[in-house]
């Protein structure tokens, strides 16, 4: 699975503000909004309905949020770093400050699980969040993506 084709090309959103964890999902919601041309309150709805679930903080201070949307035709996720890390209910119960966000079409099962486990595998690595918190341009944080989901070459 290549997460990096999943991330929208204006789906990175670096130094947000955000003082709560709603206030986080509030901009995902508006990113994934302007990404996807869809309604924000829905997106933002569908959010909160998964949270309510359980948190999707991971620990470490990620975030991995998914919501399935109607009028989707492929999974699609954005990614936003905040400037000051908030409160998320994570498992570990560090503020979050890394929100990697998928969105599926309803119907889609096997895709979006595939989706979330690689977007978790490659949030699970200490460099890797040490080089999505250093990066300084959205085509970066796209690169690291990239370069993440790359096969090994043989030596």
């Amino acid at each position: 699975m290549d997460i990096a084709q999943l991330l929208a090309k204006d789906g990175v959103v670096l130094r947000s503000g955000a003082s709560s964890k709603r206030q986080a999902l509030h901009t995902v919601a508006d990113t994934a909004a302007r990404v996807l041309r869809l309604d924000e309150d829905r997106i933002l709805d569908a959010l909160l309905e998964r949270e309510a679930l359980g948190s999707t903080g991971l620990g470490y201070g990620v975030a991995l949020p998914h919501a399935r949307v109607e009028d989707l035709t492929q999974v699609v996720a954005v990614f936003i770093r905040l400037e000051t890390p908030v409160a998320y209910d994570a498992v570990d119960d560090r503020p979050v400050d890394l929100i990697f966000a998928l969105f599926a079409p309803p119907s889609d099962g096997a895709e979006h699980l595939r989706a979330l486990a690689a977007a978790s595998r490659a949030l699970r690595s200490s460099e890797m969040r040490q080089q999505l918190r250093q990066a300084r341009t959205a085509d970066a944080i796209r690169a690291l993506f990239v370069r993440d989901t790359a096969p090994a070459t043989a030596a």
